[in-house]
């Protein structure tokens, strides 16, 4: 009879973990980078080259990080409602193009409309690996001090922009 406990018990472990893991949302992966500085970076701009960008400049203000990509379905998805978001003026928001062609990103921001303030042309990935970027579309709050308080793994949907990123911003905006 005993030996037929002890790979129940562990069976029974095993299902209760499985259980754990099925219940958990796999967009709320926490991001070790909430509450440390936004890692510092100098690319340069995806319509400019001549001209770079950093989150040094941004210091002073509340801003979203979007990380998307020309060939990203789901930053497809997302796509109106940030350029939608740009045009209230509510936060600025600027974005990393990451490991996609300077040819592509540019014809897809001239198609779709572009939301973005600057852009950073991460050709190679480097940075998105600092922030620790699992897939495309990322997102980020940033607070004044340059510090990441929200991250959104996936496109950003009108309830996320609602409930979570919009009453995020206002709140820092207002320290």
């Amino acid at each position: 009879m005993k030996r037929f406990l002890i790979p129940l018990l562990i069976f029974i472990v095993l299902v209760a973990f499985l259980g754990i893991g099925l219940n958990l949302d796999p967009r709320e992966v926490p991001s070790p980078l909430i509450g440390k500085p936004a890692p510092i970076f100098s690319l340069a701009r995806l319509d400019d080259p001549s001209k770079s960008m950093s989150p040094k400049d941004m210091l002073g203000k509340v801003w979203l990080f979007n990380v998307w990509a020309s060939w990203c379905g789901a930053c497809r998805d997302e796509h109106p409602l940030l350029v939608a978001l740009s045009k209230t003026g509510i936060v600025p928001i600027y974005g990393m193009d990451y490991k996609d062609t300077r040819q592509d990103a540019q014809q897809w921001l001239d198609m779709g409309g572009n939301p973005y303030v600057a852009n950073a042309f991460d050709v190679n990935g480097r940075v998105g690996i600092d922030y620790g970027v699992y897939g495309v579309p990322e997102t980020y709050v940033i607070d004044k001090k340059g510090i990441i308080v929200f991250k959104q793994i996936g496109p950003i949907t009108e309830e996320v922009l609602r409930d979570k990123i919009l009453p995020l911003v206002k709140g820092l905006q207002t320290q």
